[in-house]
């Protein structure tokens, strides 16, 4: 899934020796509160203490993190190729049903699968259906409008997220993060307006970015669900029962369509990035922020979503689809500068602790 690619929300902040460290934790997890830009997977908790990284591991960390969110934007690119092969929910029910065994297996061997309970599978549907919106959104939205708009787009996530939890919970952002926040809402606009002024006044947008900002409002709500839902339990056995009840509503949208969808005519390429989208994009980048966020912290791995764009852009390029017109580059660069604020706030987080 992605956007493997399964980015997320779920970063717990650990057990504390001191009341103090807990006061410190608060002022952190305000910084922290809005919420992870990245695909379904993204999303830790009950991480520990940071462990110790020896001389030259920090590097590999952020190496890391950053070839995970390549992993992650490769999503956008690749559902553009694969968007007109089969319906969308026909697309999205085989991703899912891959994905959901992948970390079921993983699940059953390092947790052990059992029964959650009526109380917690409640939990588990509501974030799925809007897992489920906001990745039906995505591909159908790809037949209309270009990878690049739609990362661009993505960016916007965490400020939905932010005004969602503002009014469901009440959280207020640093100023940190609202300038990051900001600033890549401005670099978003850029991107999709092209740096016109009245493309933007007249709100000149295709069909397919309306579709995706709707998917993008509906992760929004799925970060403010993930805070609200979360008991406490693994972030394998969440996501695996997420993706579970992804799959089942999938089955849902995609009755209809699975008689009737070319099957034997579809090309086995297009299963191979359907498979690749589960595998890479979903479970294997959700290990690598698993492994990142405890080392460097949620709020500078978060930072590095801002790349997206820039990767669509490069990856765009690099298949043989072009550059972007001059005008959408400084759009890039705004996005660009957003993650480095949002490092920035990290980083002092830190010293003052």
């Amino acid at each position: 899934m992605t956007q493997g690619s399964l980015i997320v929300e779920k970063i717990g902040t650990g057990r504390v020796a001191s009341a103090s460290q807990n006061r410190l934790s608060v002022r952190e997890s305000r910084l922290d509160a809005d919420g992870k830009i990245a695909d379904l997977c993204f999303s830790m908790k009950n991480r520990p203490a940071s462990p110790a990284i020896p001389a030259g591991g920090v590097t590999t960390v952020h190496a890391v993190t950053l070839l995970a969110n390549l992993m992650v934007s490769t999503s956008f690119p690749v559902g553009k190729e694969i968007a007109h092969a089969l319906e969308p929910g026909v697309l999205m029910l085989i991703r899912f049903v891959v994905a959901a065994a992948l970390m079921g297996v993983y699940v059953y061997f390092r947790h052990g699968l059992a029964w959650p309970g009526w109380g917690a599978l409640w939990r588990y549907a509501a974030i799925a259906l809007a897992v489920t919106i906001f990745f039906w959104c995505m591909f159908e939205s790809l037949r209309y409008t270009s990878a690049l708009n739609t990362s661009a787009l993505f960016t916007t996530v965490p400020v939905l997220s932010a005004i969602i939890a503002f009014f469901v919970a009440g959280e207020r952002l640093g100023r940190y993060r609202f300038a990051a926040l900001a600033l890549g809402l401005v670099g978003a606009l850029w991107i999709i307006f092209r740096g016109d002024p009245e493309r933007l006044f007249t709100l000149d947008v295709n069909k397919g970015d309306g579709i995706f900002l709707g998917g993008c409002v509906a992760f929004g709500l799925y970060g403010v669900l993930i805070k609200r839902f979360d008991r406490g339990e693994p972030t394998a056995i969440m996501t695996f029962w997420i993706l579970m009840f992804s799959a089942v509503f999938y089955l849902i949208i995609a009755g209809k369509d699975l008689v009737a969808s070319p099957w034997t005519t579809t090309g086995l390429e297009i299963y191979g990035w359907i498979v690749y989208l589960a595998v890479v994009s979903t479970v294997i980048s959700f290990f690598m922020f698993q492994y990142a966020t405890p080392r460097i912290g949620p709020t500078r791995v978060l930072a590095y979503s801002y790349f997206i764009p820039a990767f669509v852009l490069l990856i765009d390029w690099a298949i043989g689809r072009g550059l972007p017109p001059a005008m959408t580059l400084p759009g890039i660069a705004i996005v660009l500068i957003a993650s480095l604020i949002i490092q920035r706030g990290a980083i002092e987080t830190r010293q003052k602790r």
